[in-house]
């Protein structure tokens, strides 16, 4: 029975991409192997990712030399030990390594025959993941491990990870919801994908996060009504207690006119209510570039 609930704990096995062989053992530079990657990341967003980031030529970019390169370079990964970063260094570093993973784990499992959804591919964001520093990192480890502070994905109960884990000394000393929008998981709906610093960490995060956010959420007065990504309803812990604290969050990524507006439904919301909070729908259509007819 132990046994079981172990095996029930740890979760699937998660793939793991960068497989050290051939690597050298030797003492790495850690913040030059997160500097080059960060570069490669950029040169692959040029060459196969269209203008704002958001759909991706999966086919092109299999075969092209700089993703050879990437393909080589994660594999240092392994040796990079994140208790030398600084909050802000590892921050940047686990948001860039999380974006490329996804393309990376997309590029893998589809080749040629690329699904029409991130959701065909069974637990895609459990499953697949790096070594970074001799320990397996999945997709939710980086984002829900490490980003959030060890929170619940938002469909589970359960803390991704454990009590003794030795991965826990890596998690975030303060939860900054701002990542929501700088996180691509390969959905349409998704962020766009950019390069993240921790000299840029906070102008690039605000940056993301009202390109998002001004985009995606809609205020109408007349019918009294907001509607905002689906985001803010699955990770509304991260925005506070309930609805209407993510809405306050919101208020200051706006643009002027949004924002006035929002002001008005604030103040009937803190006054009588009445003020219909609506959540979008996600897309999950896999952000790839459609074949020109």
């Amino acid at each position: 029975m132990a046994s079981k609930q172990k095996k029930k704990d740890e979760g699937p096995p998660v793939r793991v991409l960068n497989t050290p062989e051939g690597v050298k053992t030797e003492k790495h530079d850690d913040k030059n192997i997160a500097k080059d990657l960060q570069k490669l990341m950029l040169k692959l967003k040029g060459e196969h990712m269209t203008g704002d980031g958001k759909n991706i030529d999966y086919v092109a970019l299999k075969s092209s030399k700089t993703y050879a390169e990437y393909k080589e370079k994660s594999k240092a990964l392994a040796h990079v030990q994140l208790e030398s970063f600084s909050e802000e260094e590892k921050i940047a570093f686990c948001i860039n390594v999380y974006n490329a993973l996804t393309i990376h784990g997309l590029v893998e499992v589809s080749g040629k025959d690329l699904p029409s959804s991130v959701l065909d591919i069974k637990q895609f964001w459990k499953t697949t993941g790096y070594n970074i520093g001799g320990h397996v990192f999945s997709l939710d480890h980086i984002e829900h491990g490490i980003l959030r502070g060890n929170r619940p994905h938002p469909a589970s109960q359960d803390s991704p990870f454990k009590q003794n884990d030795p991965r826990l000394k890596y998690v975030v000393k303060t939860v900054d919801p701002r990542i929501h929008f700088a996180l691509n998981c390969g959905a349409r709906s998704c962020p766009a994908i950019n390069v993240y610093t921790a000299e840029n960490l906070n102008s690039a995060l605000d940056a993301a996060a009202k390109a998002f956010i001004d985009q995606e959420v809609f205020v109408n007065v007349k019918v009294r009504e907001i509607r905002v990504s689906r985001l803010f309803q699955w990770y509304r812990s991260d925005f506070g207690n309930m609805d209407v604290d993510a809405i306050r969050w919101i208020r200051p990524y706006l643009s002027k006119e949004k924002a006035e507006e929002m002001d008005i439904l604030l103040d009937a919301l803190e006054a009588s209510g009445g003020v219909n909070i609506q959540y979008s729908d996600y897309n999950w259509k896999l952000n790839k570039v459609l074949p020109k007819p």
